[in-house]
């Protein structure tokens, strides 16, 4: 998942004019070098077209109430966090009124995402915002000084990726060197990634559309309402924290609940959209936002009541986001205080899908009339997230683990455990199923759970899905023996091993 660093494309050597002494300057490059200062320019808010730049600036301070140089000389803009600024508000298509209210610690074009233009040959990321800010809009740039300018940033930018390839190609040694080492005594955690190491997790959630797939969730998002709004008496007056808060939903159910504070918590850029949907709701007065991670950063108050979250990645654990909940709750949670949602099972179920077996494993035994066989060693170990068919259950579910929030410990997450499935059907047994249910407990009257098994109302997590090399078949009636070990993978401790021991034969899997 993790994305390759973005840098500020300079001309091809074809594209870019070569350079010239100043004795040598016609009156044709110059009156080229003009008329290449006066095309059109799109506005940055809206889709009109202006003839220049000072024009463009003059549009969005008239028509948006924007005044770009303000914007420059407040946050005291250098050339790349200007090119960053054009480019952030191009890509995100920003509210006007979202530059006039950000706050004076790290800003939302900081990404280096941002250096990629979004309009090619944008007369606005020609333009030296010095130039900018001491001529109030004035343009006059050289040719020269426009080229240099190209130069230098894809000189750094290069810099920077033989910097950050160094640094991979550390990592990546230490991967090599410690691949073997017994497993340390402390637990993998999260919570030692350096910020590079977890940029593409957090980046991730920056972008809109995973946020609308997890409101859409009904299940999942009406069962934090229904908790919240229908145990007012758990939040009234309270002090909540919100980890991972995203698009701050669960920050204002609990402030139309009752809470007398929430503070929402967040690393990645959906942040900055959320403090505008927290001043659309007139909830800024109770919603305290900060950006960056829960071990990371400071609250303004030593202890809350209540944390809520909304943690859990397929499988229950993948993302290992529980680690930073339990990280915020050893912090932060008053005695007496709750972690919600509290409790979380993990099931497993047999399957018999010979059809899904043919598709998904079998298949590669004879590709076209080619033996690809070969391939299973690779398709086979990585777990499928789809939507099981019901129908194609063979056992009864079994339970191999229930996790507490306010009381597990970090190690406990990474678990073995037996299991035994009573058989429903005789058939073969192509597969075993994972999914998890979820249940808001503690201090409720009014109870709330839910969960995404494959016979419940669909979610997004689905479930998780681990086909067998080998089907092997099942008596209706059978106990089916086994054993289930889940672990961190120390090369990205976000993603899961999960380990069977069925009939004799050990598979392990990616979670991912």
């Amino acid at each position: 998942m993790a994305e390759g660093t973005e840098t500020y494309p300079c001309a091809d050597a074809e594209d870019m004019p070569e350079l010239s002494d100043a004795e040598s300057d016609s009156g044709d490059d110059k009156e080229q070098w003009m008329e290449e200062d006066t095309q059109q320019v799109t506005c940055l808010f809206c889709d009109r077209l202006l003839n220049s730049v000072p024009d463009t600036l003059q549009h969005c301070t008239v028509e948006h109430q924007v005044n770009l140089i303000d914007v420059i000389k407040k946050h005291n803009l250098d050339d790349y966090s200007y090119i960053k600024l054009i480019n952030f508000i191009r890509s995100t298509k920003c509210d006007p009124s979202h530059l006039k209210g950000l706050p004076d610690g790290p800003l939302p074009w900081e990404s280096e995402n941002f250096l990629r233009p979004v309009i090619q040959d944008d007369p606005l990321l020609q333009t030296d915002p010095e130039d900018l800010s001491g001529h109030h809009g004035t343009l006059e740039a050289d040719r020269n000084h426009a080229l240099l300018l190209r130069t230098t940033a894809a000189e750094e930018a290069l810099t920077r990726t033989f910097e950050d390839m160094q640094k991979l190609q550390q990592l990546v040694q230490g991967l090599v060197l410690n691949a073997e080492i017994a497993r340390p005594a402390n637990p993998c955690s999260v919570a030692e990634l350096r910020d590079d190491e977890d940029e593409a997790y957090f980046s991730s959630y920056g972008h809109y559309g995973i946020h609308e797939e997890m409101l859409k969730d009904k299940v999942r998002t009406e069962s934090y309402r229904d908790f919240m709004y229908s145990n007012p008496e758990v939040f009234r007056d309270k002090v909540v924290l919100d980890v991972g808060c995203g698009t701050c939903i669960l920050s204002m159910f609990a402030a139309r609940a009752g809470a007398k504070q929430v503070i929402a918590v967040d690393q990645s850029e959906i942040i900055y959209q959320a403090m505008d949907i927290v001043r659309s709701n007139k909830l800024e007065d109770k919603i305290t936002l900060l950006k960056g991670r829960i071990e990371d950063i400071s609250l303004p108050m030593e202890k809350v009541d209540i944390i809520i979250s909304e943690w859990m990645g397929y499988f229950l654990l993948f993302e290992s986001m529980l680690d930073s909940v339990l990280v915020a709750r050893d912090l932060y949670l008053e005695d007496g205080g709750s972690v919600y949602p509290d409790l979380c099972n993990i099931s497993l179920a047999a399957v018999g899908d010979k059809q899904k077996h043919q598709e998904c494993i079998a298949f590669w035994d004879d590709v076209y009339g080619f033996d690809m066989s070969c391939m299973k060693k690779a398709v086979v170990p990585e777990a499928v997230v789809q939507v099981l068919n019901a129908d194609t259950l063979i056992s009864d579910t079994t339970v191999i683990q229930t996790i507490d929030c306010n009381k597990v410990h970090l190690s406990e997450l990474e678990f073995a455990s037996d299991f035994c499935l009573k058989m429903t059907k005789t058939t073969d047994c192509t597969a075993i199923v994972g999914y998890f249910d979820v249940f808001f407990d503690k201090g409720c009257r009014n109870k709330v759970m839910f969960s995404t098994g494959p016979r419940a109302t669909t979610t997004h997590w689905k479930q998780t899905v681990f086909q067998l090399e080998r089907p092997f078949p099942v008596q209706a009636g059978e106990e089916l023996q086994g054993k289930i070990t889940l672990r961190k993978n120390k090369k990205d401790p976000r993603s899961l091993l999960v380990t069977f021991e069925l009939r004799g034969r050990k598979l392990t899997y990616n979670v991912q």
